[in-house]
């Protein structure tokens, strides 16, 4: 049953996948299995294949969609059951800069790992960023980009969160950049696609 909950995932089949998890439920599957072996499972294979030129954005954001589904029918059980996130990822595109496609592709592809996801959305400013990371917690601070013009601006985040003494690895995304643009502003990591950053999060939560 999970096999075919990853299968209908991986297709985007959201009924089918919320009807899966309502089986998988009912018959007695415990929810870190069903989250684990089913969802978490079928979203990173789903990474590889992203990162493979297998499929693209858009088969990505329709399983992502489906994934939502599952977990918005999960969560319950998940509180109950007090299961908790892998870690919590505050994530935005930084100032000057509206777009939010990759951004949002990366938010969904984590949270399809099972992390906890708070999205600032676009143009937010470098004070915004360590505001959510204190008050939030957070493991990671995620920043996207998508104009050159924009770029300086993660340097500015960049500092801010070192300045607030909270400790937080910074990562960076987003067509223009580069891992020597990252290393040059003090970023902990760069991520050329959302499957990469998925890796990298895996990587600097493990530490």
């Amino acid at each position: 049953m999970l096999d075919k909950l990853q299968d209908a995932l991986m297709a985007g089949k959201k009924a089918e996948v919320e009807a899966l998890v309502d089986q998988a439920l009912s018959t007695g599957v415990p929810t870190r299995q069903i989250l684990n072996e089913g969802l978490i499972a079928g979203m990173e294979k789903l990474g590889v294949m992203f990162k493979n030129n297998e499929v693209f954005i858009p088969e990505v954001l329709v399983a992502a969609r489906a994934m939502n589904a599952a977990l918005t029918k999960l969560e319950p059980y998940m509180i109950k059951e007090k299961i908790e996130p892998k870690g919590l990822v505050v994530i935005g595109t930084v100032k000057g800069d509206l777009h939010d496609i990759g951004k949002n592709l990366v938010a969904m592809m984590l949270k399809g790992a099972g992390y906890k996801i708070v999205d600032l959305g676009a143009d937010v400013a470098s004070e915004k960023f360590v505001e959510a990371a204190r008050s939030n917690k957070a493991d990671v601070v995620a920043l996207s980009a998508l104009l050159t013009t924009t770029m300086i601006q993660m340097k500015n985040v960049v500092q801010a969160v070192q300045g607030s003494g909270l400790g937080v690895p910074v990562i960076v995304g987003g067509a223009p950049l580069t891992q020597d643009f990252a290393d040059q502003i003090g970023a902990k990591g760069f991520a050329p696609d959302a499957a990469s950053a998925v890796d990298l999060v895996h990587r600097l939560i493990a530490r």
